[in-house]
């Protein structure tokens, strides 16, 4: 009976072995790599946050303004000024897992925007009535999101296009990272 089970083990044990390795990808790298602990001042995200805001308004200003210029047609305008059909924006978005929206006057009173939010944007607004130079600034909301707010100078043509029909052209980039996301994209220098 020994003889019956020794072998009969030794299959049981050969069967249950997978001859497929691990295949270690990109994203099982990356999946890795994000549950490592990490120490992150408030400070490095801010720096952060600051620094891919500036970079993201600008690539994504650029690429609506040439969109705007190649789009004459209302309809189509209109579209682009939702920031659809910007190929660069998605992107960008995805990677940083970043929502990118453009803001106007009339965002002042939208519910889906934070209290702090809306402050702000009245603030924008105030300084384009009174003529007073615009700053970019980041809004922490919560202990989950950053918000990071780049006003668009008001002789801008994003401005004259997408906000045409107010009658003080405001126009805001609001790039909205995840704290878990920003935390997961800062590298950690040694």
């Amino acid at each position: 009976m020994n003889r019956c089970i020794l072998p009969l083990a030794l299959l049981v044990l050969i069967a249950s072995c997978n001859t497929d390795r691990i295949q270690y990808t990109d994203k099982l790298k990356q999946e890795m790599a994000d549950k490592k602990v990490k120490r992150v001042t408030a400070v490095q995200m801010n720096e952060a946050v600051n620094e891919w805001g500036e970079q993201i308004a600008r690539v994504v200003q650029n690429e609506l303004s040439s969109k705007l210029q190649q789009t004459m047609a209302t309809r189509a305008a209109a579209e682009v000024c939702q920031l659809q059909n910007l190929p660069k924006t998605q992107a960008i978005a995805t990677k940083y897992g970043a929502r990118i929206s453009l803001l106007g006057a009339a965002d002042i009173k939208n519910s889906n925007l934070a209290a702090k939010e809306r402050e702000v944007l009245d603030a924008y607004l105030y300084n384009v009535e009174n003529k007073l130079p615009q700053t970019s600034n980041i809004q922490r909301i919560g202990d989950t999101l950053f918000v990071y707010n780049a006003p668009i100078p008001t002789e801008n043509p994003i401005c004259r296009q997408c906000f045409a029909g107010q009658t003080q052209p405001l126009a805001v980039w609001r790039i909205a990272f995840p704290k878990r996301e920003v935390v997961r994209h800062i590298t950690i220098k040694k």
